[in-house]
């Protein structure tokens, strides 16, 4: 089903093709490319290659989330956030998303010229992200997140109940439905089984009729099934991807963006020919 998406003031079609958002980590620690991009000009050059390479967003963190990492502030966040931001200012002709589930980062970034914000919380970490969403009119990816892993959860249940609780905040601050992208949360809170079922029954999730974003790239499940260590886990990451889309992913979040967009333009050509088959409503 096509919908229009308004992430960022321009309308996107979600379900006309696979959206890729390509990521852009400036941290030190970062569980893929932690310290590759660090330096200003290092952070600046790849965005503006991924754009080149086909990038529809591009997604830049200024806090590691994989497991085990160690919190930072909003101020050493920001600090991290703020000369890229700046440098990119004009510079990039698609829209900058900001990974943060703080508050005070997304108010920072969304003024200085970010246009969405990738909240690995959904709205339900800090209290007072929805509010500035929905005083700047951006874009929000909302992530389903588990403070801890359970085995015995249905994990399908769990995200759908996480996402009700998120939209229903999004709607109490005034966040238009058309602005919302929702994330099930490949590696997050999750057994690499129910990571599996968060991929294999994706379209379950189709019934809140917002579009999805999946991100699995090069994460613990690739290497999980696959032995892959972190830097050979592009095989299996468009695996899942492809996989995905199939299922009915609209947007992919990837490291590897050239690759991917061969990859997705022939599965866009397969799966969503006819519309998808009128396999995922």
């Amino acid at each position: 089903m096509k919908r229009v998406l308004d992430l960022d003031g321009v309308a996107h079609v979600a379900g006309e093709r696979t959206l890729l958002m390509g990521i852009l980590n400036v941290t030190p620690d970062s569980f893929s490319d932690g310290g590759r991009y660090d330096s200003l000009d290092a952070a600046v050059a790849h965005a503006l290659e991924m754009e080149a390479e086909g990038a529809d967003f591009i997604d830049i963190g200024g806090e590691s989330t994989r497991p085990g990492h160690v919190a930072v502030s909003a101020e050493e966040e920001w600090a991290r956030l703020q000369p890229v931001l700046t440098r990119l200012s004009g510079r990039l002709s698609v829209p900058i998303s900001v990974d943060t589930y703080k508050a005070a980062t997304a108010e920072r970034a969304l003024g200085l010229g970010a246009a969405i914000i990738n909240d690995i919380w959904g709205l339900q970490r800090d209290a007072g992200m929805a509010a500035v969403v929905a005083r700047h009119g951006a874009g929000l990816v909302a992530m389903h997140n588990r403070a801890a892993v359970d085995p015995a959860v249905d994990i399908v249940a769990d995200m759908l109940a996480f996402f009700e609780r998120t939209l229903a905040i999004a709607d109490e601050a005034g966040i238009a439905r058309s602005r919302i992208v929702l994330d099930p949360g490949i590696g997050f809170g999750k057994t690499p089984d129910q990571n599996v079922r968060a991929i294999a029954e994706l379209p379950a999730l189709r019934v809140l009729g917002l579009p999805i974003l999946v991100g699995a790239s090069r994460k613990s499940l690739i290497g999980h099934l696959s032995g892959a260590p972190v830097g050979e886990r592009l095989p299996g990451t468009i695996a899942a991807h492809v996989l995905s889309v199939a299922g009915g992913a609209d947007i992919l979040r990837v490291h590897d963006v050239r690759e991917h967009l061969q990859a997705v333009r022939l599965a866009d050509a397969i799966v969503r020919r006819g519309g998808r088959g009128g396999s995922h409503g």
